[in-house]
């Protein structure tokens, strides 16, 4: 078993939340993000071949530059990936073999995205290659998308290449334009609490996919209905379809479509509102339309398991806590929410008490973890 201490080198990519903009950056809407202050580390060597390991998931990935062999259903498919992206755009003539570790538990945190940038900036070194931070997104966005198969879009390998401490990114992910806000003086202190289900997820045997194509398949009939021209159904997104022609044809849209279309359009208006509260400094009017986009997540987008809907009712019931929702997909994994520091060790007896109440059998695998913001990937030196 490999070990950090056996290794010199190391690249490292923060973990990221996104309090608000769920489920919209596939749909290329607006989105808010930032980078947290526990992440994974690439612990490594430059070598021939690549043999790389994880003190988080069982297995020995072995391959060669020359020869990347098909997808085989574990986390070694993420780095297979990028080798393969990375190798698309540039010649590729040394391999690394080094060991994962990552500083939270997996589901909920954009886990992938950091392996696999904590691995590209690895590679990258290795190989005399520099990329800028849109080119770093992009082939780790490949990555997923070409090789591994899920639908996302760039807020997980945007907040954590292009984030900062202290800061709200927020990025328009049609144009790719974006703005880190400073933290306003007025706002009160904050940090980042994350709750873990003890349930670990998986996009790709989710139901992940299944959403990003109702949300297509709404914007392509809205598109047909309206006279706009719709192109292929692949390059298909809600934010081609005005408001206007989603109110005039809505009622058509079979039952499931609509539920989405509705949470994707609420979304992008909270996010708008969001951004103005965070510039204002009013984090209760910020921390209120997580809580809002939480609910939309659970009733309208329908994702959330049994554990991860106890901890938002959880949330919502503590004092301390200004905002709240599932982090990530919504698949298990984690929540994460902004809370008063001075009163975090009420909220994590309160949220802990009610949760193993709920489920006795997670008591050992349920954790909480207090965050700060912090820089992204590429500002970690």
């Amino acid at each position: 078993m490999l070990k950090p201490s056996d290794f010199r080198l190391s690249g490292f990519c923060p973990h990221r939340v996104c309090p608000l903009g769920a489920h919209v950056d596939h749909q290329h809407g607006l989105i808010t993000g930032f980078a947290l202050d526990r992440g994974i580390t690439f612990y490594y060597e430059p070598t021939e071949k690549f043999r790389l390991e994880s003190l988080n998931f069982p297995g020995t990935m072995k391959f060669s530059i020359s020869h990347v062999p098909p997808r085989q259903g574990n986390w070694g498919d993420y780095l297979r990936g990028a080798v393969r992206s990375l190798a698309a755009r540039y010649e590729l003539k040394r391999g690394v073999t080094g060991v994962f570790e990552g500083s939270l538990p997996v589901g909920g945190l954009s886990s992938s995205a950091a392996l696999i940038i904590s691995f590209l900036t690895a590679l990258c070194r290795a190989n005399g290659l520099t990329l800028d931070p849109r080119e770093l997104i992009d082939v780790a966005f490949e990555a997923e998308t070409e090789y591994v198969g899920v639908q996302v879009g760039i807020l997980d390998q945007s907040c954590e290449v292009y984030a900062q401490r202290g800061k709200l990114l927020f990025l328009d992910t049609r144009d790719r334009s974006y703005d880190l806000i400073p933290k306003p003086e007025n706002m009160p202190p904050f940090e980042i609490a994350v709750f873990f289900s003890g349930i670990e997820r998986s996009l790709a045997g989710s139901a992940f996919n299944i959403r990003v194509d109702e949300l297509k398949a709404a914007a392509y009939a809205l598109k047909g209905w309206s006279g706009v021209e719709y192109g292929s159904f692949g390059n298909t997104r809600l934010r081609d379809v005005p408001f206007e022609v989603y109110k005039k044809y809505r009622d058509r849209l079979p039952e499931n479509w609509r539920r989405r279309a509705d949470h994707y359009y609420s979304e992008f208006e909270r996010v708008q509102r969001g951004v103005r509260a965070w510039r204002a400094g009013d984090l209760k009017e910020f921390g209120d339309l997580i809580f809002q986009s939480g609910a939309s997540s659970i009733n309208q987008y329908e994702t959330g398991s049994d554990e991860l809907k106890r901890i938002y009712d959880l949330m919502r019931q503590t004092p301390g806590i200004y905002g709240g929702r599932f982090s990530g997909a919504g698949f298990k994994g984690c929540c994460m929410a902004l809370i008063d520091p001075a009163a975090k060790r009420e909220i994590a007896d309160r949220i802990t008490a009610g949760y193993v109440k709920t489920f006795p059998h997670l008591k050992e695998k349920f954790s909480i973890h207090f965050c700060q913001t912090a820089d992204g990937a590429l500002l970690r030196g």
